[in-house]
């Protein structure tokens, strides 16, 4: 396992304050706010280590306030139904007093049902592709430190990454093959709780792939509003899957963005759909370079 990957873990390992009550806290990094994909995993764990039956087939959240990185974030688990077959939960993350992000979550003990998917689309195979560092060596000097940033995942990026900035617009879609850069326990929560922390790693570049822009783009702001994931099937994160992205639509600063996540062997794993602030700030320079207005005078 990676020291990234440790680190992952550690932090999806909450500590216990009360009943009902988990304390996570973030890297030591140097983010301005609190990774998306981290407290999502973080309120998911607190609301599975509530649960004594079933796994985890559903999730809602809604981003609130931007996260500070400095500070530990309190998780408090409402209990809002024990039922037979369900179990549903309703967590609240909180910093400084406030709630910074709500998650709902819902949990299904399996049953012999009906049976169908979609396919999963025709790509190179993983081992075939470049590794992020490989990819993303012509863009190190635009990224800074966060090239050799350590990854707790394996990307592998079908297609050109946004960094790219085409001259001419692309479509609104990406496939980046995925997997924990390690061997996980054999624990069906933090599975799903890993792939929840990936989910949000790469889903909003899809919205930006036809503009031309990337999230270094001076005087864009991007962030995640809320998200949504179905789990239809067991999986393991440390084994490759395929992150299928597209956005069906960008308007009024909000881009939503769809995702697929598929088994190496081609099993439909996980649904997605999240929507994201794209905010180009209100300088009429930045917004003719961004928008290819004409600059005002």
């Amino acid at each position: 396992m990676s020291t990234a990957l440790e680190t992952l873990i550690d932090l999806l390992d909450l500590e216990v304050i009360e009943e009902n009550i988990f304390r996570g806290y973030s890297p030591n990094e140097y983010r301005i706010r609190v990774f998306g994909g981290q407290v999502a995993g973080q309120a998911l764990i607190a609301a599975g280590r509530t649960v004594s039956k079933g796994t985890v087939h559903s999730l809602h959240a809604y981003f609130l306030r931007p996260g500070d990185p400095k500070v530990p974030i309190l998780y408090l688990v409402d209990r809002i139904r024990d039922g037979k077959s369900f179990t549903t939960r309703r967590v609240v993350a909180i910093q400084h007093g406030e709630a910074i992000f709500n998650l709902s979550a819902s949990f299904h003990v399996s049953e012999p049902g009906l049976n169908h998917q979609t396919a999963m689309p025709e790509v190179p195979d993983p081992e075939s592709l470049p590794d992020f560092s490989e990819k993303m060596a012509p863009y190190a000097d635009r990224m800074g430190e966060w090239y050799s940033w350590p990854r707790p995942f394996d990307q592998r990026y079908v297609d050109e990454p946004n960094m790219l900035r085409a001259q001419n617009g692309r479509k609104p879609e990406q496939r980046v093959w995925m997997k924990a850069d390690g061997t996980l326990p054999d624990d069906p929560l933090l599975h799903a709780c890993v792939i929840a922390y990936a989910s949000d790693m790469t889903l909003l570049d899809s919205v930006m792939l036809p503009h031309n822009i990337s999230w270094d783009q001076p005087g864009l702001m991007v962030a995640s509003l809320d998200h949504a994931m179905w789990f239809h099937r067991q999986f393991r994160a440390d084994e490759w899957f395929l992150y299928d992205q597209w956005s069906p639509s960008a308007a009024g600063s909000r881009g939503l963005a769809q995702g697929q996540i598929f088994s190496h062997d081609g099993q439909l794993v996980v649904s997605i759909v999240q929507e994201g602030l794209i905010r180009i700030l209100n300088d009429p320079n930045t917004r003719a370079s961004i928008l290819g207005a004409k600059p005002e005078a």
